[in-house]
């Protein structure tokens, strides 16, 4: 039996996220990340005037890549300390680089900075699966722009729409959700070069004093990995708060796809819609016939998994006492990890379904039909008018068939509505035309416009703006 039958490791890692972004938050990332700021850092003290030497930064690049996990945790056991035991481990191994491997620097130099690089390479990939799942559902949207389907307020027949307007509520959610991403990211700055405390007094002890080399070490470490802007102010951690900011557009990323997977299912009690459901697939170990969600449902699941963590990120940003509390520490190598796993495992599925969603046009059709002659009362009673019947005449008939046609279906007997109107006198002069009034087409008012519009409007630059980026290629895991 190996270590994975025999020891918990999060279902995220081993069933559901992709391999990619488990490689973001991995430990060997995390701390190759570690080892590329400590070289940032050594070089620009170098630059700035240090005795940092060519040789001891050449070693550390020539090493950066050799990290023995194995003395890591052997230290740390020792040490008491994570941090500090990869920076003795590293010492071992590139001897002339280790007395000024991490100078002047506090482990959040290395942690926080390097939380900050993931979550940013992150949310990139969660846009790209953002985007695929757009791309995908605009040509679903496209292809049943004007499908009638009957529509339901209260999960009660309404008014009709087309299945092509209905996927673009979905793909509208995913919009502001990009828009959101866009934001997130921005909001996004480095921790910087800033000490214990974040007042750079280590640094400005190093320099002698000198305010304006301190200055330009943290701007050459924070232009070095690719940001614009470092916090003004720190404590010892970079503001808590950016992890809720972040983590808020993963939050809305479930909403969306939770409301999206409940429709479906929905949908798919009522035979209309369905995910893809492969020739060998089993739908349930006592009912062979059945074709269950699952899909959907692990959306569901996921989605809410991430939605509740968003108050445990409030509360960690909230709990922080004046410069830092380490309490934030463990509850962050869980949260952070597990809601981008999340939802990169909920755009895998979001992805895979919208990709090979299935429409029963005739189911839909003959859901509509069924409750389209009430729907089309008022047109029913109009044309009657306009061919010479007294109004309120007809819409007395009409009140009593309509009750009468749903106690029907209520004995579950088809709608008889129709059948009923053209017996009724009160509506011979339009008994003729009852299949032209009934068109579903006539009642899905501007739909197919509006799915058109909205593409061509709204999604089709989005999609033309990212372009370059692919995502959600991976299948979904068991």
């Amino acid at each position: 039996m190996s270590t994975q039958e025999s020891s918990y490791q999060s279902p995220l890692a081993t069933r559901y996220a992709s391999a990619h972004m488990r490689r973001l938050f991995s430990e060997a990332h995390r701390v190759g990340l570690w080892r590329e700021l400590w070289i940032a850092l050594a070089k620009a003290e170098g630059e700035l005037g240090l005795d940092i030497r060519p040789e001891q930064i050449a070693e550390l690049e020539r090493t950066k890549a050799h990290i023995d996990f194995a003395r890591a945790r052997e230290l740390e056991r020792e040490l008491r300390h994570d941090v500090m035991a990869h920076v003795h481990a590293w010492g071992e191994v590139a001897p002339k680089a280790r007395g000024i491997l991490h100078l002047g620097a506090t482990s959040c130099y290395v942690t926080d900075n390097g939380d900050l690089l993931i979550l940013r390479e992150a949310l990139r990939s969660v846009r790209a699966q953002v985007v695929e799942v757009v791309r995908a559902l605009a040509q679903f949207a496209k292809r049943w722009r004007a499908l009638p389907a009957l529509g339901l307020t209260h999960y009660q027949p309404a008014q009709a729409t087309t299945v092509g307007k209905r996927a673009c509520l979905w793909i509208q959610d995913l919009v502001h959700d990009l828009e959101d991403l866009e934001h997130a990211e921005r909001s996004i700055r480095f921790r910087g070069v800033k000490g214990t405390t974040g007042t750079q007094a280590s640094f400005l002890e190093l320099f002698g004093g000198d305010h304006g080399k301190v200055r330009e070490l943290d701007r050459r470490v924070t232009a070095a990995f690719g940001f614009e802007r470092a916090f003004g102010v720190t404590g010892q951690t970079y503001p808590r708060q950016l992890d809720f900011r972040v983590c808020q557009v993963l939050s809305s990323i479930a909403q969306s796809a939770h409301k999206f997977a409940v429709d479906l299912r929905l949908s798919a009690g009522r035979r209309e819609l369905e995910e893809p459901f492969e020739s060998q697939q089993i739908g349930s170990s006592a009912m062979p016939w059945k074709r269950n969600p699952m899909r959907a449902e692990r959306m569901c699941a996921l989605a809410r998994f991430t939605m509740s963590n968003l108050d445990n990120l409030a509360q960690t940003a909230a709990q922080q006492w004046f410069e830092r509390t380490l309490d934030d520490s463990a509850n962050r190598r869980l949260a952070l990890a597990e809601m981008f796993l999340a939802t990169d495992a909920t755009l895998s599925l979001y992805a895979n379904v919208a990709r090979g969603l299935v429409v029963h046009p005739a189911v839909v059709a003959a859901r509509l039909a069924e409750e389209l002659p009430f729907l089309a009362s008022e047109n029913l009673m109009m044309e009657a008018v306009k061919a010479g019947a007294d109004r309120q005449d007809v819409h007395e008939s009409l009140r009593l068939h309509a009750r009468a046609a749903s106690e029907a279906l209520h004995r579950g007997e088809p709608n008889p509505l129709v059948q009923r109107l053209a017996a009724d006198p009160a509506f011979g002069a339009v008994a003729g035309r009852l299949g032209e009034i009934l068109d579903p087409v006539r009642y899905v008012g501007r739909a197919p416009e509006q799915v058109d519009e909205f593409l061509a409007e709204d999604v089709d630059p989005l999609l033309a703006r990212w372009s370059h980026l692919v995502g959600g290629g991976e299948e979904p895991r068991v």
